[in-house]
């Protein structure tokens, strides 16, 4: 394992959230590592998602919530006051659950995230275009209809689309929330090799409920339950030997 491997690019500490009066995540303390991919598991409605927002904080998009405790990105607290948000979530950016392509052309998607941030020179915004469809595989695909709609892709080529999109704002953590379970098993395939790629260059973490892909693919896994992060460790030690019998009750197939 590289050096890089060994280092810490998010951190919570006693991380609690609430929608209103209802408590969602019970004091979450998790190191997450750079260029590595974690996999949160577990029950839906245990929390999972929501503790992944926490980490570019989209969920303050959600009216009645707040969060207690801390999270840091390069040991930077993202809850400060004074926190640029919109630079917060170019650096940790989001790849949902089902594709969302813009009503716009495959090229207009890519650039979209450039051009909001400032890059006007079109040799620039066509570079980067081209750099982030070639990252997911997908430039020989797209590369004689990039002015076509992206609604016309196929939904697993819509979801590298969207990964691209993302890619093209050069972010350092990628946020996945169930990114593979709209798609069929080839698709599937297609981002979970293209997950193994990326983490070359870029933290990711991945909310799933596949337990098959997060052994694929994970280097940590964390698992949550009604809340809590019950157990978080290496993906092998988690699987075959986890330290708590409700994980082993959920790996199995005996709870959730």
């Amino acid at each position: 394992m590289t050096e890089s491997r060994t280092l810490v690019k998010i951190e919570t500490s006693g991380l609690n959230f609430y929608y209103g009066p209802t408590q969602a995540l019970k004091g979450i303390n998790i190191s997450i590592h750079s260029q590595q991919i974690t996999a949160l598991i577990g029950p839906s409605g245990c929390g999972k998602s929501t503790f992944l927002r926490t980490l570019n904080r989209m969920n303050e998009l959600i009216p009645h919530t707040r969060m207690e405790g801390t999270v840091t990105l390069d040991g930077q607290d993202i809850y400060q006051p004074g926190m640029d948000v919109v630079s917060l979530r170019q650096r940790v950016g989001m790849v949902f659950q089902r594709p969302n392509p813009f009503p716009k052309s495959i090229f207009e998607n890519v650039a979209f995230g450039p051009k909001v941030f400032g890059i006007r020179s079109k040799n620039e915004i066509e570079e980067r275009v081209e750099q982030s469809l070639k990252s997911v595989s997908i430039w020989p695909e797209v590369s004689d209809r990039l002015h076509q709609s992206a609604l016309d892709l196929t939904l697993g080529q819509q979801q590298l689309l969207c990964i691209a999109r993302v890619l093209a704002v050069q972010p350092e953590v990628i946020l996945m929330d169930e990114p593979c379970s709209a798609l069929d098993p080839l698709a599937t395939l297609r981002v979970e090799e293209l997950m193994q790629e990326l983490k070359r260059n870029y933290t990711i973490v991945i909310v799933t409920h596949n337990m098959q892909q997060a052994a694929r693919t994970s280097d940590g896994t964390g698992f949550f339950l009604l809340g809590e992060l019950l157990e978080y460790g290496p993906t092998g030690d988690l699987f075959t030997r986890p330290r708590d019998h409700r994980t082993e009750n959920y790996i199995t197939g005996r709870y959730g």
